[in-house]
């Protein structure tokens, strides 16, 4: 427990072979059952509560780590560091769940999800592609879920190829489906600011890669 945060380590100190799933899986639990209490507290008048969850996968260092005046049990390492910034930019995101592609890479189940972003991480040089995952929605939450992927995913690749104005009507018939899609909205916006304002490159090509300021 770190202040209002929870760090937990899936795979530590014994991998059990499908350790990401295991995570992801419980990740999802974690939002079902906050949207269903989220539900009883809407129906009292009360505000409901959000949560952001980041994963990432990658060999860290875990066990007793301190003094003999004060010790814990926890984990450190670039890895760790990783899913903090993921966690973090979930606020940025309006989303509940962040993956890495390392994470992603290492599923063994199938799950919905769209590539957020490809991210360059406070204090690094390489960009890292963000993935959100949306099992946790059903059809009311989330209606015409894989259309609007469609659409999303087009919207990516008009927005990496600057092709802004294509983009964003892709991202636009997103949000006649899903008209509380933050994501399509995030694009909309970035898409209108670098039409405006080119992103500059020696080779005239684009990477699409942002940074990601936030720690």
């Amino acid at each position: 427990f770190i202040g209002d945060a929870i760090m937990a380590g899936f795979g530590i100190p014994q991998s059990f072979g499908d350790d990401e799933d295991r995570g992801l899986r419980t990740a999802l639990s974690m939002i079902r059952r906050l949207d269903s209490w989220n539900e009883s507290r809407i129906s009292i008048g009360k505000l409901p509560v959000k949560i952001g969850i980041g994963l990432n996968s990658d060999n860290v260092i875990s066990g007793n780590i301190g003094s003999i005046k004060r010790m814990d049990y926890t984990m450190i390492g670039d890895g760790v560091n990783l899913a903090a910034r993921l966690e973090s930019a979930c606020k940025q995101y309006k989303t509940s769940i962040l993956i890495s592609e390392f994470t992603k890479n290492r599923l063994k189940g199938t799950y919905r999800m769209r590539e957020a972003d490809r991210v360059v991480v406070k204090g690094k040089t390489v960009p890292v592609s963000i993935y959100e995952v949306l099992d946790y929605h059903t059809e009311n939450s989330f209606p015409k879920m894989m259309e609007v992927l469609g659409f999303y995913q087009e919207g990516i690749r008009y927005y990496r190829a600057m092709d802004w104005d294509n983009a964003i009507n892709q991202f636009r018939e997103c949000l006649k489906l899903q008209a509380r899609d933050a994501l399509s909205e995030m694009y909309i916006k970035r898409c209108e600011f670098l039409r405006e304002n080119p992103p500059q490159t020696s080779s005239g090509q684009w990477d699409g890669v942002w940074i990601l300021d936030g720690k």
